[in-house]
């Protein structure tokens, strides 16, 4: 009755998955994970050159406080602008 690979209606040939099995489902599998390791990659080089931005905008703030360019109001409201 079944042939050599099992035969019922899920046992067939590769894996018992109706044919998809490892080569069909790795079709599907491996594209999504290389399009969600290339997203987690922009995302953290984005959050990167965010974060040195910030951290280069605070430096000069900073820089002109204590030149007395600018009020503790003025500093703090620029801070608080800069780290949120």
């Amino acid at each position: 009755m079944g042939g050599g690979y099992g035969g019922g209606m899920m046992g067939g040939g590769w894996g018992g998955m109706g044919g998809l099995g490892l080569v069909g489902g790795g079709m599907f599998l491996w594209p999504l994970l290389l399009v969600g390791l290339v997203l987690l990659l922009v995302y953290r080089t984005n959050r990167e050159e965010q974060t040195s931005k910030t951290d280069t905008a605070l430096a000069e703030l900073r820089e002109r406080y204590a030149r007395g360019e600018l009020s503790d109001e003025e500093f703090e409201a620029r801070r608080a602008s800069l780290t949120q």
